[in-house]
């Protein structure tokens, strides 16, 4: 293991502690865009975690918050705090090249994607774009285009994928809040393997207009942060209806920061908790369910449950994904093949001719086992599983070890988190980190639209242990 990044640039703080600190005139904007900016060059080549910063608009951006406040305007909630996107996410006046070689040359965004707008509305601040697999295609973000990003806790380390870039900038404190997409697992992945919570919620919550796609039935947008304040900040200024995305539920804001002041003892109070096993626990290495026990002991429950058709689940989500990512990408496959990732291009070939009855079958089962999870969820409230079958795995491996089975870890690292992202439940990614160890992570699952039930079991574990906070990548 390397040595952590060296401490030579403390944190501009917490996004809720910035933004309080910038609406009330104790600290400029700018002054956080600037600090934040050099933390990025210093770091973010190290780590490979940025493709792009955009430093003119953000300080640009930052002005006018300061002047907003200056003239007794309220800039909004998230008003100063710095964001980085996954480079899928359109940025007006940028590429998006999602993770791609091909999508270099491609023009420029024209708009931001729908909750990038919003975020800026509530005062946040765009300051640059961040490495993923291509086209999210992986759970490595070993990219060969752009070169690896790298965990802050451990540089020679995965930082999980495809959302590796905004696991990895969240984890070594150079931002507080990130952008992350998440089809099979590509927000909680990364999140787990670099320590930060995260948040993949309910399939049709957020707008995804302005992401590029990957698989329509399965794709999410949400966030990773240092804290659970800020990752529901961040989630009340994304919510809302979006007609111009046919899958974004026209429902009203459900904001969930008004939860977390509670004790913690209220905040569990009349939830049913229950562990996972079966699937969970039998492609799970120690110290990834030693997370799941202690996050259990900790809230008082020895309720278990049985998500008896998982493995059928993970394979049913594989046919999705390659069927329809292959269809996706068949027309730039067919004319210039040569410029994709070997890997992502084989799997998405493969996909295009994924016999038509396969997906037909696997949306079948899809909807049936929607309805077994759901005849689960009449009996508890809240189910907690393991969130990677182990911790990161060294960067150019190319298997590991999981309950003696040899796996390789692009497709495999994100095998707990396909069964849940199926079926569009939505998830906290809480992070474990003991002291001396490498992040794993706890999934905490609710049913649909119970997004604050997550969050209340997540702010449980954060008040009760250190264990579930962030613990910062770089030494002091």
């Amino acid at each position: 293991m390397t040595a952590p990044l060296p401490a030579t640039l403390p944190s501009p703080g917490r996004a809720h502690e910035i933004a309080a600190a910038v609406r009330t005139g104790r600290l400029r904007a700018v002054d956080v865009v600037e600090q934040t900016l050099v933390q990025v060059a210093v770091h973010g080549l190290r780590l490979n975690c940025f493709s792009a910063t955009f430093a003119d608009e953000a300080m640009a951006q930052a002005r006018a918050i300061d002047q907003a406040v200056a003239a007794g305007r309220d800039p909004g909630p998230l008003a100063g705090v710095p964001v980085a996107v996954k480079n899928l996410f359109d940025v007006a006046g940028h590429t998006t090249i999602a993770g791609s070689k091909l999508l270099r040359d491609a023009p420029p965004a024209s708009a931001d994607a729908a909750i990038i707008h919003r975020l800026r509305e509530a005062g946040a601040i765009i300051i640059g774009a961040l490495h993923m697999d291509e086209f999210a295609y992986g759970f490595t973000t070993e990219n060969s285009h752009y070169g690896p990003v790298r965990n802050p806790h451990d540089r020679n380390a995965i930082a999980g994928g495809s959302s590796g870039g905004s696991g990895s900038a969240v984890g070594a404190g150079l931002v507080p809040l990130a952008l992350g997409s998440d089809t099979n697992g590509s927000i909680r992945v990364p999140a787990a393997l670099c320590g930060t919570w995260g948040l993949k919620p309910t399939f049709g919550r957020l707008s995804r207009r302005g992401c590029y796609p990957f698989v329509d039935t399965l794709d999410h947008v949400g966030a990773l942060a240092d804290s659970l304040s800020d990752l529901a900040l961040s989630y009340d200024a994304m919510q809302g209806g979006d007609p111009q995305d046919p899958a974004c539920a026209q429902r009203p804001p459900e904001p969930v920061s008004s939860v977390l002041g509670q004790p913690a003892q209220e905040l569990t109070r009349g939830l049913r908790i229950a562990v996972a096993t079966g699937y969970f626990r039998d492609n799970a290495e120690e110290q990834a369910w030693h997370a799941v026990a202690r996050a259990a002991a900790l809230l008082g429950t020895d309720r278990e449950v049985t998500l008896e058709h998982a493995a059928q689940a993970r394979a049913a989500a594989f046919v999705m994904t390659a069927s329809e990512g292959g269809a996706l990408h068949w027309p730039q496959l067919q004319v210039r093949g040569g410029e994709f990732e070997p890997m992502s291009r084989d799997r998405l070939l493969a996909g295009v001719f994924t016999p038509p009855e396969w997906v037909a079958r696997a949306h079948a089962f899809r909807d049936w086992f929607r309805k077994e999870v759901d005849q689960l969820f009449d009996e508890v409230d809240v189910i907690l599983a393991p969130a990677t079958p182990r911790s990161a795995t060294p960067i150019g491996a190319t298997a590991m070890t999981v309950r003696s089975q040899q796996m390789i870890p692009r497709a495999h690292m994100g095998m707990l988190t396909q069964p849940i992202s199926f079926i569009g439940l939505p998830v906290v990614l809480a992070p474990f980190r003991p002291e001396g160890a490498m992040p794993v992570g706890v999934q905490i699952i609710a049913p649909a639209w119970r997004e604050d039930w997550c969050f209340r079991v997540g702010r449980a574990l954060e008040m009760l242990s250190a264990d579930f906070r962030p613990r910062p990548a770089v030494t002091p």
